[in-house]
């Protein structure tokens, strides 16, 4: 008997790089004909993190420091790159990493005592770097939400990165902060056909929803960067102008663009997902992020992750970079906030400032 698995990202649970041991399904032929067992469930345990805020040198992205309140991810995107994290954890990258997730309910309390150390300099604060913080067990768990609270209290800046509609929620805290020109927020669009993204990111919020989110926050004074992520070849790469055009109508003011990144296992569990949804086209992507890659899946090197080489990568940002400019989108990756508002707010018991 097996699990149902529905609505799941991937269609198995492969060990992680760092196990001693292979394990292999075989039909030894005493298969029972027996009802499946109920669809796969999601269980959240209790992160015991010493600390909140993640540090990086990295220069290929424009910050250096993070915070993800959560391990796994249930939106089941088969082609995140934060899936080989769970290896770290002796759980698999596939089922386990969007059905096995971690909450990190002190977060809050761990972010407001490393805000308050007389050695902190303040700096944007990046959410939604490796794990969205509006997926749906935010909608129970609130950490996302508790340590905007903080930050709100501190006046610190932040960004954000989700494909959740969720974020909408907390408008009442994020609209007073980007009118202080604290907050930037980012939206992943991975493709208009809503077929394709249920296939791809099959519990994350479908694009409609995704482009109504955009819409809200922009309304209500919130800036916003379209992000084309992950640009696909040979899959949704013939959507950029489309992707980019309704975002820009529903008040993106900018937009960037990744190509698809496979470290690790994920290379394997992508590759498993287009010999089984798209078996016609398979070998032709995986040519195309060849050709982009200087011949391999995945090139790991700084200064060549994020971007893609060759003729066809080229070709792929001229088309980003023209469609950007007739509709009047910017081109950023650095967002600009203002770090100056930063103070800690008085503690209960403390002695109130002279003026």
């Amino acid at each position: 008997m097996s699990h149902s698995i529905s609505h799941r990202g991937v269609s198995g649970n492969p060990d992680g790089r760092f196990e001693t041991h292979r394990r292999q399904a075989e039909a030894d032929g005493w298969d029972l004909v027996d009802d499946p067992l109920p669809p796969l469930a999601t269980t959240v345990q209790v992160d015991v993190s010493r600390s909140i805020i993640t540090r990086n040198q990295s220069p290929d992205i424009p910050f250096d420091r993070s915070i993800n309140p959560y391990r796994g991810c249930e939106h089941g995107c088969v082609y995140c790159f934060a899936r080989p994290g769970h290896s770290y954890l002796g759980l698999s990258p596939g089922l386990d990493f969007e059905t096995r997730l971690f909450a990190k309910p002190d977060a809050a309390k761990l972010l407001e005592r490393e805000l308050r150390k007389k050695s902190y300099v303040p700096a944007p604060i990046a959410f939604g770097t490796n794990t969205d913080p509006y997926q749906p067990i935010e909608n129970k768990w609130r950490v996302m939400r508790q340590c905007l609270e903080v930050l709100r209290d501190f006046n610190h800046p932040l960004t954000i990165v989700t494909k959740g509609h969720l974020i909408v929620r907390d408008l009442d805290i994020l609209a007073p902060m980007a009118a202080k020109g604290l907050l930037h927020v980012g939206v992943s669009l991975t493709s208009l056909d809503r077929d394709l993204c249920r296939l791809l990111e099959p519990r994350a919020a479908v694009p409609a929803a995704r482009l109504a989110a955009m819409r809200k926050l922009t309304g209500a004074g919130v800036p916003v960067t379209a992000m084309v992520a992950p640009v696909i070849p040979g899959l949704n790469d013939h959507e950029i102008e489309a992707i980019l055009a309704e975002a820009a109508q529903a008040g993106a003011s900018s937009a960037i663009h990744i190509l698809l990144r496979l470290p690790y296992e994920v290379g394997d569990l992508f590759s498993q997902w287009l010999s089984q949804h798209y078996p016609d086209r398979a070998g032709h992507v995986l040519s195309l992020l060849r050709q982009n890659r200087d011949g391999r899946l995945n090139d790991a090197r700084f200064g060549n992750r994020m971007t893609a080489s060759g003729p066809h990568g080229a070709m792929l940002s001229q088309r980003f970079n023209l469609a950007c400019r007739k509709l009047g989108l910017a081109h950023e990756r650095a967002w600009r906030l203002d770090c100056t508002q930063f103070r800690p707010p008085p503690k209960a018991g403390d002695q109130l400032a002279l003026l």
